[in-house]
């Protein structure tokens, strides 16, 4: 009766690491997360939202292996109150995007700051109501208009310029 019992745990261990629940194997380092541009990414339905915005699968694989396990509705949850798009002024021709966004879009957004620091890869710092980093998210292939969507679901004000 016991070697049963194990025998069937030892099989639901094997079919939960199959669906995915097992993910240790897979998980990168917060430094190895750092070099691929993860900072502060940190939950798994983020990756499910780079998915749709950027089509990339090995990008989003490499999101997937920086994540962290969330409910469903905690992607919801998460907005912050303003936001930095840094970019390198010399590299910024060749993110012609972020460009648009910067030139066309921006004044939509008086809670968005634009910094222009050196060698910076195109990124959003997204901030607190303290002014706090709080998460960091590479944009080098965003599209102008994913820019605009991610900013408009997570960036809400604290408090109102009425």
């Amino acid at each position: 009766m016991f070697r049963s019992l194990s025998s069937a745990a030892a099989v639901a261990v094997v079919l939960l690491c199959l669906s995915g629940v097992c993910r240790g194997a897979e998980q990168l380092g917060t430094r190895e997360c750092e070099e691929l541009g993860f900072t502060g990414l940190a939950l798994c339905s983020d990756c499910n939202a780079l998915h749709e915005f950027v089509k990339d699968q090995e990008l989003v694989d490499d999101c997937r292996k920086c994540c962290t396990e969330d409910s469903d509705d905690s992607i919801n949850k998460i907005v912050y109150s303003s936001a930095i798009i840094e970019v390198c002024m010399r590299k910024l021709a060749f993110y012609p995007e972020v460009v648009g966004f910067l030139e066309g879009d921006k004044d939509d957004f008086p809670y968005v700051e634009a910094r222009y620091s050196y060698g910076s890869p195109p990124k959003l710092i997204m901030l607190d109501d303290k002014g706090d980093q709080k998460e960091t998210i590479r944009i080098d292939n965003w599209k102008r208009e994913h820019i605009r969507q991610f900013l408009t679901e997570k960036v809400k004000p604290a408090k109102s310029d009425s």
